[in-house]
């Protein structure tokens, strides 16, 4: 064992599990790892209850069950104006995270590049790695986190296979906007290039904003892999379902590789959600102005804090400048912060190839309002 050589090396725990058992430990408000404190929908919960008891659960097809693969191709044409062919464009997975590993594994061969936008979630350069390519960090800066598209073209060279984008952004909160989508539609075109596009917070936005899914862009699509979280439109981050979108030959591949990797998800809460998705289309609608209202709430209340907070339009994260209380670093200061204040929070740093020198840390705000008093009243005293 003591030959063995990690495929992995850099790797250890993820900054998630390493704050939350930090959380945990000292008895902190968890605002670190992003999961809802509130529960999944009570119609939801009764149905998967009911198809349990009524025998549903043995393997679904491996690219998920016909009824809910018919109930996501009518949810994408009422919020994209799109029309798929579900049989052949739309694949279940085992959550987001499965589905993004599986679609770096179609596209991604030895010696490729991926463009990556820092800062980014951090399953995206293991899963280039494991499938022998290389990632191309492009970082974004406070406060805007804006992506400059002819950085991004400076990056692209005879080895650039692939970008990753990610809007609504986690963990910046920001989205790209219909100027974006076009320069990317641009480069993607020109270079003959595939995109991944990682939207599991699509249907969270705030202040009439709209999120601009790949969906929407025909011919960017043709080359691209759309990727959906019912674990967070559905607060059920726990079921790890999630689903994969991709023209007709991208999804022949994907699936080739997915059979191997999972081969089918849970059979009660595919066909769960298909029934909610039929009977309860506003959860889906209502959740913008749900969490909006979670985040004027946590927004509010550090209003008399000594933190600077940034602008969230999307997602369940919002951004905390701290350079006015503290001159540790970000991961130092949420060691800190956890230990001696009693709340939980996660550093930037993570999600950086290399970390810029700013006091910026991430809170989740998808919690019961008086979790997020309470966080806020620790916070202020600072």
């Amino acid at each position: 064992m003591n030959q063995f050589e990690s495929k992995l090396p850099q790797v250890g725990t993820s900054i998630f599990t390493e704050m939350s058992v930090m959380a945990n430990q000292y008895k902190a408000i968890n605002l670190s790892q992003g999961f809802p404190e509130f529960d999944t929908p009570d119609f939801l919960k009764s149905k998967v209850s009911e198809l349990i008891e009524e025998g549903f659960n043995q393997y679904a097809p491996s690219s998920g069950m016909p009824d809910l693969l018919e109930q996501i191709g009518l949810l994408v044409e009422r919020y994209y104006a799109v029309k798929l062919n579900p049989a052949e464009t739309i694949t279940v997975t085992s959550g987001a995270t499965e589905a993004i590993w599986v679609a770096i594994q179609t596209i991604v061969k030895q010696g490729d590049e991926v463009i990556v936008f820092d800062p980014a979630y951090d399953s995206y350069e293991p899963s280039i790695e494991m499938a022998g390519g290389r990632c191309v960090h492009i970082p974004l800066h406070a406060p805007d986190y804006q992506i400059d598209w002819e950085q991004v073209k400076k990056a692209i060279n005879s080895k650039t296979r692939a970008i990753i984008i990610n809007s609504p952004h986690n963990p910046t909160g920001t989205l790209l906007r219909h100027e974006d989508m076009l320069l990317l539609q641009e480069i993607i075109l020109a270079h003959k290039l595939y995109l991944i596009s990682d939207e599991v917070y699509e249907f969270i936005t705030f202040d009439g904003e709209r999120h601009e899914s790949v969906l929407r862009y025909p011919q960017l699509f043709e080359r691209a892999f759309v990727i959906s979280s019912f674990g967070k439109t559905f607060h059920c981050t726990g079921w790890k379902l999630g689903y994969c979108c991709a023209p007709k030959a991208l999804t022949a591949e994907f699936r080739k590789i997915h059979q191997f990797v999972t081969f089918s998800s849970f059979t009660p809460a595919q066909l769960g959600i298909a029934k909610m998705l039929e009977n309860h289309p506003e959860h889906i609608s209502e959740l913008k102005n749900f969490y909006q209202q979670k985040r004027d709430h946590l927004v509010r209340a550090l209003q008399a804090s000594r933190f600077k907070l940034l602008s969230s339009k999307g997602t369940y994260f919002v951004l905390v400048d701290y350079s006015e209380i503290s001159s540790l670093d970000d991961r130092q200061f949420c060691h800190w912060l956890t230990q001696e204040i009693g709340v939980a929070a996660i550093p930037l740093s993570p999600f950086y190839q290399t970390s810029p020198d700013e006091k910026i840390v991430r809170l989740c705000f998808a919690k019961n309002d008086d979790t997020l008093q309470a966080a806020a009243d620790k916070l202020c005293r600072l």
